[in-house]
């Protein structure tokens, strides 16, 4: 008897617990159909467009300003919050990170590719106007707004503004609008007081995407040309690259600013990409010819006042293309400027070469060398320009190489995609 009263208090017990979990398992799911839900009207949901990578406003808009906004000495500040109702209403579709790097919708790139003007939302009038005779060298630095620990970073080390050897330095971000957007709390806020507390930011209207950054090419021109024109040289490069800018400086200083330069890591007779899951992929109806024409690595490259106007006004004549570095490479081509290959820039990171097995490729004395270092992590950036500035640092008594060795651009083709 007191077995039976057993198994049926067990039972009874197992049936309680088992429509508890049931209850709670169904209450998580819909708490996250709920969350997932938008709110408002649901009937009003869209699918979201597989693929689509270029993506750009229904309307663009001039970039050039009044008279009125370009004496005005404070950071021009347009309600970004505005712009990106803009970009919603006129049925834009974001990509999600697991996307980015597949092939995208080249019909809707084709449709829209003559949309090349938009908006400036955060302008910095007066950067160049700081120094009397405007600044010796430039640094534009590409960035996204998410990436707040990489550009303060860059103002704390390599990216000082100030003296460098005498020379005065300017600096700027260039930013477009986040494509994950709905993910940043608070993001709007965050870059207009980010700007108001440096006054580096330059924030278009564009997604900022990866197929994106032609138009942030372009953009950046324009702005040099029209708000940066007395600037002697500019480099322009990436937020994940480490830059002696004290070896740039001494090297610009051979040069004259009113004649053509353009020197980086450059890449000659680059394959288009055919491979249609290839970030890069690029078909032939878009481009015909078998090589593109030389192109710096988008790491890190500079350039004089002299050619960058000249590409400002070339890139507003050649038709865009989807990989900003390649784009770049045509504009240079119509102006018909040969790009100059200096070993200094190791935009495809360092490797370390057979003749020397002993070679810390992380060793500050090695950096010392070297002017553009790309794809370090926070961390390395902020370690290394500390070790190069280091009052302790020796360089005198480094290891001999038994058997000479040169950094040539064969020992580095092995690590090269065809188009970086």
């Amino acid at each position: 008897m007191r077995s039976r009263l057993t198994m049926r208090i067990r039972f009874k017990g197992d049936v309680i617990c088992t429509l508890f979990l049931v209850v709670a398992l169904l209450s998580l799911l819909y708490s996250q159909l709920e969350h997932a839900s938008p709110v408002g009207n649901k009937e009003k949901t869209h699918k979201k467009p597989s693929g689509t990578q270029w993506i750009f406003p229904a309307r663009s808009i001039p970039l050039r300003h009044s008279k009125a906004e370009r004496i005005v000495a404070q950071p021009r500040i347009i309600s970004i919050a505005k712009a990106v109702d803009e970009l919603n209403n006129k049925g834009q579709a974001t990509t999600s990170p697991s996307a980015i790097h597949s092939a995208f919708d080249f019909k809707h790139y084709l449709r829209n590719k003559d949309n090349r003007n938009f908006r400036l939302l955060i302008n910095q009038p007066k950067k160049c106007h700081r120094t009397p005779g405007g600044p010796f060298l430039l640094i534009a630095i590409k960035s996204v707004v998410e990436d707040f620990d990489r550009r303060e970073i860059v103002r704390k080390t390599w990216g000082r503004e100030g003296l460098v050897n005498g020379a005065h330095v300017q600096r700027v971000f260039l930013l477009g609008i986040p494509k994950n957007k709905t993910a940043l709390a608070l993001w709007e806020t965050l870059v207009q007081q980010e700007s108001q507390t440096y006054r580096d930011i330059l924030f278009w209207d564009f997604l900022d995407t990866f197929f994106n950054l032609t138009l942030k090419e372009i953009h950046f021109l324009s702005w040099a040309a029209e708000f940066c024109s007395t600037t002697k040289f500019i480099f322009k490069g990436d937020a994940d690259v480490f830059v002696n800018v004290e070896n740039i400086v001494d090297f610009l200083e051979r040069h004259d600013p009113t004649e053509d330069l353009f020197v980086g890591d450059i890449i000659y007779n680059a394959h288009p990409i055919r491979v249609r899951k290839s970030k890069y992929y690029i078909p032939e109806t878009m481009y015909g010819l078998g090589t593109y024409p030389a192109y710096a690595g988008g790491g890190g490259f500079l350039l004089s006042s002299s050619t960058m106007r000249k590409l400002a006004q070339a890139c507003k004549e050649v038709e865009l293309f989807p990989i900003d570095d390649v784009f770049l490479g045509m504009c240079l081509q119509r102006i018909n400027l040969k790009p100059v290959l200096h070993e200094g820039f190791k935009t495809f990171g360092i490797t370390k070469p057979s003749a020397a097995p002993h070679l810390q490729t992380f060793d500050p004395c090695f950096y010392k060398d070297l002017m553009v270092v790309h794809s370090l992590k926070v961390a390395e950036i902020w370690l290394m320009w500390n070790l190069l500035h280091s009052p302790w640092l020796s360089c005198t008594h480094k290891k001999q190489v038994k058997k000479p060795f040169q950094w040539k651009q064969e020992a580095i083709l092995a690590t090269r995609v065809s188009v970086g």
